[in-house]
């Protein structure tokens, strides 16, 4: 069962993850539980292995609910490598085996979780993918007589998703921050999962496929994510840096159009000059390499130095 609500301790120390768009941006704490949505091949994979690698926590736990054969170990040698797997556990599922095998392969990863947890240790939880699990869950409901209700999906699904991903966080003696990702088609966030879980969830980090075309990695569109305890877990000066960033993507991308045809006339929105004079060096803070390591004070020197002279 998930831990006691009014024992659960609360999120108040900022956990790094190693990767700069994350940390510096959309600071994650220690027992929050965020979704990353994504479709196919946009590199929710490839961040998982940089999370997994970078992050500062003492075990990680990696469920591959509903993969391709071929990628399990393409992720196990190249995403997460051997930094990664001398402390991860991981609990694999593919995509042939049964239902109810993939559906196992959720919970046992969850309570590998909350038994490390239990001993008082810090410890991230990787589920790939949550789409794949209701899917599951869908299969098994339908076998079983269940009526589909939304988009196919038997209300079950809507029933268990919850009981699941509220098992992690924090409890009175440990914490589990937990990575879920989701698959959607086509960019669409409001299909019957995606909805669903980025409203129980404590923060969603939503990959771009329009950003992967401009190879542009990893490909996190930070002005349609958010982390809501941000403001709870950062300082004040932070904040302000993470506010100007925003602005500098939100104007840039008001004014994209009339920049590219030469439209654009300077001095005629101080907002818009401001954000031309400084979108590239937000782009280039926000990109990173695969196999570059972001220190979390790094990051934040590196942010509070990007509109200076």
């Amino acid at each position: 069962p998930p831990p006691d609500p009014l024992k659960r301790a609360l999120i108040e120390k900022p956990l790094s993850v190693g990767v700069r768009s994350i940390d510096g941006i959309l600071t994650c704490g220690k027992g929050q539980r965020i979704g990353i949505f994504a479709a196919a091949g946009v590199g929710k994979s490839t961040l998982l292995g940089m999370i997994a690698r970078n992050a500062i926590a003492d075990v990680n736990v990696i469920a591959l609910i509903g993969e391709r054969g071929r990628e399990v170990r393409e992720f196990l040698q190249h995403d997460l490598g051997e930094e990664g797997m001398k402390r991860s556990v991981i609990i694999v599922s593919t995509s042939d085996q049964a239902a109810q095998t993939r559906i196992n392969a959720a919970y046992v990863g969850t309570a590998i979780a909350e038994y490390f947890r239990d001993q008082g240790k810090s410890v991230i939880l990787m589920m790939d993918s949550v789409t794949r699990f209701a899917r599951a869950l869908r299969e098994v409901g339908l076998a079983a007589g269940e009526p589909p209700a939304r988009a196919g999906y038997t209300p079950s699904v809507f029933a268990v998703l919850p009981r699941l991903l509220e098992r992690s966080g924090n409890s009175d003696k440990g914490s589990i921050t937990a990575f879920y990702t989701i698959l959607v088609a086509g960019d669409d966030l409001n299909e019957p999962v995606a909805d669903e879980v980025r409203s129980i969830l404590d923060g969603h980090i939503i990959l771009s496929s329009e950003l992967a075309r401009q190879y542009h990695y990893p490909a996190i569109d930070v002005l349609a994510s958010v982390s809501r305890v941000l403001p709870l877990i950062v300082d004040k000066q932070h904040l302000e840096f993470v506010g100007k960033v925003r602005e500098v993507l939100s104007n840039y991308k008001k004014n994209e159009l009339l920049i590219r045809i030469g439209e654009y006339k300077p001095g005629t929105d101080k907002n818009a000059d401001f954000a031309i004079k400084y979108i590239d060096k937000v782009n280039r803070f926000l990109k990173q390499k695969v196999d570059e390591k972001a220190p979390f004070e790094e990051t934040l020197k590196m942010l509070k130095s990007l509109f200076g002279p």
